[in-house]
């Protein structure tokens, strides 16, 4: 396909590579981007870097960005969530990083995400796939059901988050980097105070032996020194293990690794003898679907999941169908 290897029109150099991943995370950090968000994006440098010979970016351009994107949808056959990270880790870079105005960036093609409709349980699967869950995974699971929260918008959760009066959960800087409130299911308010109760415990353990702090955000950090102690900003479903920050190296309770959560989920789906690829974003599908099944208003579901754009939104209406939009087969009359 002539994609086997790399355009060369300069010279091999690789001493700027360490220096320039160390900017790359400097800034990622000045803007406050994730942790997930530095260690893909110095990633993806570091591959687009090798595979062009070692080269410095700042010698590099339009040609060998379009190759580097190329060779991954053609040799390496990636999905195009796959692809577009890898572009929007170079257009951090080239933006970012290095200063460059490169108008061409914004006339790369990206790849777009095939048109499939989520995958919906129905509220007797949801019932089977929770009874065969339990504990902090069953409460959980529960949430992202009952409110339709994401997966690490949940697992994220700080204990100011929950409102019991008002019956809400309010998810901070979630997708988009946008705030948002959306409702906390009734039956899960005995196990989740159940669950704080608990947690508080171990939190003033922590406290008791010199520990206790949380990581917070840095501008809140740097307004408030003293805040990452409090109980209301601690997380809702810590790790059982305190953890060592890998950037500022202070060991620390962290929330719990999401892999345990999906993990669990998979487990009850075989269990509950589900023929559908069940996940935890099935859940929060099933939470829209069954929403607009019971009457509810398409724009109030948009602001409980925090889409942009209710045309996002409109895609449960189509999982609402029935085969052929609703047409009864000329066979089954």
């Amino acid at each position: 396909m002539g994609y086997s290897h790399p355009p060369s029109d300069g010279a091999t150099t690789g001493q700027h590579a360490p220096r320039l991943l160390d900017t790359v995370r400097a800034r990622i950090r000045r803007r406050g981007l994730a942790i997930r968000t530095e260690d893909a994006y110095v990633s993806w440098i570091r591959r687009f870097v090798l595979a062009n010979g070692k080269r410095h970016p700042s010698e590099m351009g339009e040609r060998e960005v379009e190759w580097f994107l190329t060779r991954l949808a053609v040799q390496g056959k990636v999905a195009a969530s796959t692809q577009n990270q890898a572009l929007s880790a170079l257009l951090f870079l080239y933006r970012e990083v290095l200063g460059q105005d490169l108008p061409w960036m914004d006339n790369i093609r990206r790849a777009k995400r095939p048109e499939r409709l989520p995958v919906v349980l129905t509220v007797e699967e949801v019932s089977r796939l929770l009874v065969q869950m339990s504990g902090v995974h069953h409460l959980m699971a529960s949430l992202l059901y009952g409110s339709g929260i994401r997966l690490m918008e949940c697992v994220r959760l700080r204990v100011q988050d929950i409102d019991f009066v008002r019956s809400e959960i309010l998810v901070r800087r979630g997708k988009g980097g946008k705030d948002r409130r959306t409702m906390l299911p009734a039956r899960t308010v005995p196990a989740l105070q159940l669950h704080l109760a608990q947690t508080r415990v171990l939190h003033e353990r922590d406290l008791a032996v010199g520990h206790g702090a949380v990581w917070l955000p840095g501008a809140l950090a740097r307004k408030y020194p003293a805040a990452d102690r409090e109980w209301i900003l601690q997380y809702v479903f810590p790790s059982r293990l305190r953890s060592i920050d890998p950037r500022s190296g202070i060991e620390r309770r962290h929330h719990v690794d999401e892999k345990n959560l999906q993990r669990a989920v998979r487990i009850a789906a075989q269990a509950a003898g589900i023929a559908k690829h069940a996940t935890c974003h099935t859940l929060r599908h099933s939470f829209a679907t069954h929403l607009l099944e019971s009457g509810s208003d398409i724009r109030t579901i948009q602001e409980l999941l925090g889409h942009s754009d209710v045309s996002t939104t409109m895609i449960y209406t189509h999982v609402l169908n029935r085969g052929g939009s609703g047409v009864v087969s000329p066979l089954d009359r």
